[in-house]
């Protein structure tokens, strides 16, 4: 069994502070015997402004986020899921949400860019968003052949589409990591049984790293990062502020209850 993490912060629109407070979490968490660590959607960054991020973003390959996301992999010996930083995209004006994955020698094994896009008003709220204005949708999903099985990453709004995850569960997924900025009022009604409901349908393990808290922009976010087992149990929960969960990725648990419960193998219509 391995000891998987998801790191939860309240970002700031500040790179350096963030990347600090991302640091202490990882080390507490490695401390605590986790192997793989998973971010939070735009954990480096929350800005004031939609246009922030295209300040902030990075080519492909080198970049201040992108080198610590390899140093901190490298210097704690632990697979990294970095959220999701700003890259550069084919239209300028945008840029792609990638989460990049560091193995435990610092060396990059994936990226997935977000393909959903929070373009969203939400109900009984005046919060309004249009990730499309600032941010280029990616076409792939992504999975990862790690020691501790298949790893397939999905990014916050991508979690209300379950074709997106079926599309992985055909592929043989056994680990999905949805890291997220959940809004309070979005995440109160929705964030739990979503995620629940993914890891049911797909009889895998959730690792669910989220926002938590105030943020300087005026936003809320949920919190409750979690980590679900293919049975559709909370393992552990954190519900506000910055901090962790951790809990153990069983393969033999994962392998038992998709032998019992053959429910994968039953399955009549398919998405492409």
């Amino acid at each position: 069994m391995t000891k998987c993490a998801a790191i939860q912060m309240a970002s700031s629109p500040n790179i350096g502070f963030n990347l600090l407070e991302a640091e202490k979490l990882i080390a507490e968490a490695v401390k605590a015997g986790a192997k793989l660590v998973a971010l939070p959607e735009n954990f480096a960054l929350m800005g004031n402004h939609e246009t922030d991020k295209l300040k902030a973003k990075e080519v492909d390959g080198s970049g201040p986020i992108q080198n610590f996301l390899s140093i901190v992999a490298k210097k704690y010996a632990v697979w990294v899921v970095g959220g999701t930083i700003p890259m550069a995209a084919d239209d300028n004006n945008k840029v792609r949400a990638a989460c990049l994955i560091y193995n435990d020698e610092g060396e990059r094994v994936g990226r997935y860019d977000k393909v959903h896009l929070f373009d969203v008003n939400v109900p009984g709220t005046n919060e309004v968003y249009r990730e499309s204005d600032s941010i280029e949708p990616g076409t792939e999903s992504l999975i990862v052949d790690t020691p501790f099985g298949k790893l397939g990453i999905a990014i916050c709004y991508d979690l209300r589409f379950p074709e997106f995850f079926r599309k992985m569960s055909k592929e043989g997924v056994d680990i999905l990591v949805v890291p997220s900025a959940f809004t309070a009022e979005t995440g109160a009604a929705h964030w739990e049984v979503l995620l629940r409901a993914r890891a049911v349908e797909n009889l895998c393990y959730v690792i669910a790293p989220n926002q938590g808290g105030f943020h300087l922009n005026g936003r809320k976010t949920f919190g409750h990062s979690m980590i679900i087992d293919p049975w559709g149990v909370v393992l552990d929960c954190y519900k506000t502020g910055g901090g962790y969960v951790l809990a153990e990725i069983d393969p033999e648990r994962l392998e038992k209850v998709r032998g019992a419960f053959p429910v994968l193998s039953h399955r009549r219509f398919f998405c492409e």
